[in-house]
């Protein structure tokens, strides 16, 4: 049997992917409200979760099951390639969901089970029957509860030692509403093989200008839901940072819009940034929260 090299493990596994689940991570954490002493190994297992272990496993899921898009839009991708040879594409993302639930199981249970329903997502994004990437819109929601609710919920379970706050719940569902559109922009680098194979992504579905506009009502509108509840919460200057970085948002939407598929990766570097900023933000405004007397 052909082994691939650790290279095309290392490329199929994606580490470039893993900072959003393990920013939201670390928002959890802070937002819980609690104090880091005598966890750091708790939050060190948490982040570890959230990157190269969750994350890691549905990129390798996605890749495999992915395999003939790739080799009309990335041909170049360890699977494609031939550089990840058999079916050792599968094999990986099999092994990688069985060592997160055994790291997930170590951590404790709310933490099982948040990383058991974001593999259950990871492997009904990508794998038939359901493969609900074919359907942009629920397919977009898979992805932003994994990468940005479930990490954010699993970072605030870590540091509460159980159920996170009403409050910590809610913003984890408003950023996971935000990340929807996110994962829109990054559907318009694939619009030529997602229509050749059949895959309902939001460009595909809408045509670009009107996927573009979905994506900007989908990260604003969350985010004005959590500059009114901080500000109901008491923390008007974490709410004003937020209204800043939103306003900053809006003025680089507005060049996107003027031309979506020339600009959708141009806004993911430079206005996605700025959405996850605010995820900061408001966690640290709803630890001050948490810590009042």
């Amino acid at each position: 049997m052909t082994l691939p090299a650790p290279s095309a493990v290392a490329e199929l596994l994606k580490p470039i992917t893993w900072f959003p689940p393990m920013w939201a991570f670390a928002c959890g954490a802070v937002a819980s409200g609690a104090s880091a002493d005598g966890r750091l190994w708790l939050v060190a297992a948490g982040v570890l979760l959230a990157g190269p272990l969750v994350c890691a496993t549905s990129q390798a899921v996605n890749d495999w099951f992915d395999r003939e898009v790739d080799a009309i839009n990335e041909p170049q991708r360890p699977i494609p390639s031939g550089r990840m040879p058999g079916r050792w594409g599968l094999y990986v993302a099999v092994a990688w969901t069985l060592l997160s639930l055994v790291a997930a199981w170590a951590i404790g249970p709310w933490v099982l089970a948040a990383a058991a329903l974001g593999l259950a997502l990871a492997w009904a994004y990508s794998a038939p029957p359901l493969r609900l990437k074919q359907n942009g819109w629920w397919g977009n929601a898979a992805c932003g509860l994994c990468y940005e609710g479930l990490a954010w919920i699993t970072g605030a379970a870590v540091m509460a030692g159980g159920a996170p706050s009403l409050a910590s719940l809610i913003l984890a569902a408003l950023y996971s509403a935000g990340a929807h559109g996110i994962m829109t922009l990054n559907d318009f680098k694939s619009i030529g093989g997602d229509t050749r194979m059949g895959i309902g992504s939001l460009p595909v579905r809408l045509g670009p200008q009107r996927a573009a506009q979905v994506a900007c009502w989908a990260m604003a509108v969350p985010q004005v839901a959590v500059i009114a509840l901080l500000l109901d919460w008491g923390q008007p200057l974490h709410a004003a940072g937020v209204a800043g970085l939103l306003a900053a948002q809006a003025l680089m939407m507005r060049r996107f819009l003027a031309a979506p598929v020339e600009r959708a990766l141009w806004y993911s570097g430079f206005g996605v940034p700025l959405f996850v900023l605010g995820m900061l933000v408001s966690a640290f405004a709803l630890r001050a929260v948490e810590q009042l007397p």
